[in-house]
């Protein structure tokens, strides 16, 4: 392995401690219009994502939860990631992070930020699932709001 992979490895692992140890939007949101909650079973990793949609836009989403570094990093990434977008441009970010996770080729003409230090986790099928349970929240949350 060349050392540039070996320090890039390292930074990725930084992020995602830094993200651990001091998470983004961590917190119940009061006024949230959805409230999703969901588990990884296998692992034990629990969540419990909030946010509020307007005219279309993410405005605001917060986590709370247990669970390994990886989970909990990414649902600080994720939070961090959708505040802002339109629900449209959130699900696309989370299509474009599940092939990702399953290594396969993405899209990588949208700059995923921080999100991009999970990309190591595609080597570890058992963590997968970790990385992915924020997501499928928000993806479940946001569903829910078409429907509505």
């Amino acid at each position: 392995m060349s050392s540039k992979n070996i320090d890039l490895d390292a930074l990725y692992r930084r992020v995602i401690m830094d993200h651990y140890k001091k998470p983004r939007n961590r917190g119940v949101l009061e006024d949230g219009s959805h409230t999703i909650n969901m588990n990884n079973p296998t692992c034990g990793d629990r969540i419990q994502l909030t946010f509020k949609v307007e005219d279309g836009i993410i405005k605001e989403a917060k986590f709370e939860g247990e669970g390994c570094s990886i989970s909990m990093s990414s649902a600080s990434m994720m939070t961090q990631e959708i505040k802002g977008k339109k629900v449209e441009e959130a699900l696309k970010l989370s299509e474009i992070f599940s092939e990702m996770m399953l290594g396969h080729d993405h899209d990588d003409s949208i700059d995923l930020g921080d999100i991009e230090a999970l990309q190591g986790v595609s080597k570890f099928p058992a963590r997968i699932k970790c990385a992915t349970l924020a997501w499928k929240a928000m993806e479940k949350g946001l569903k829910d709001e078409e429907q509505e």
